[in-house]
């Protein structure tokens, strides 16, 4: 990337999310202003005992989507009841930071979730209480980014936000400054 290129969604952040937030919550400093830290995408790949080249597949469009290369996750322990050993791989996983997080949330904004099909926002109760917020993709070929003719299987990510809000408020005030499409539900 470019060194002086900065991403529209970090210059919003910068110039209007930050004072619409200073003055919501009264704040005394610009530090004290919560701010998006990193976005996780992580995906469990069903059938990746049988077959390993799954897992391959899965971390080549999780690159694909994120512009990042994405990692094997690994399983933890021994399961007997699914055929599962330690060390093997059974999904993909990358996380974002700085200008590259930026351009993926404006590609998911503005191109990715329009694309759902029947798209009426996302939950907004999918708040872990402590700022952060995980929602579910149930489908990879909503990105721009993956070929559907060369999808072998449909399956669908959990992407997380992580911020420094210190309260659920905060963080949803946050995601809705940035342009989150979050359902309006009347209460």
């Amino acid at each position: 990337m470019n060194a002086t290129h900065t991403p529209r969604l970090q210059k919003k952040y910068q110039e209007e999310v930050v004072p619409a937030l200073k003055a919501k919550f009264d704040y005394k400093t610009v530090m004290q202003v919560p701010r998006l830290k990193k976005i996780c995408l992580n995906q469990g790949v069903k059938g990746s005992v049988a077959d390993k080249k799954l897992v391959d597949d899965a971390v080549k469009e999780m690159t694909a989507i994120a512009g990042q290369k994405a990692v094997p996750t690994l399983s933890k322990k021994d399961i007997s009841n699914f055929k599962l050993r330690k060390n093997m791989p059974i999904g993909a996983r990358v996380t974002l930071r700085g200008a590259r997080m930026y351009e993926f949330l404006d590609r998911l904004i503005s191109i990715s979730l329009p694309r759902v099909r029947d798209f009426k926002g996302i939950n907004d109760k999918a708040f872990d209480g402590r700022g952060n917020y995980t929602f579910g993709v149930t489908e990879q070929i909503i990105y721009p980014e993956i070929d559907i003719d060369k999808v072998n299987r449909i399956s669908g990510m959990d992407i997380t936000f992580v911020t420094s809000a210190g309260t659920n408020e905060e963080a949803y005030e946050l995601l809705k400054e940035l342009g989150m499409p979050f359902k309006n539900i009347k209460k």
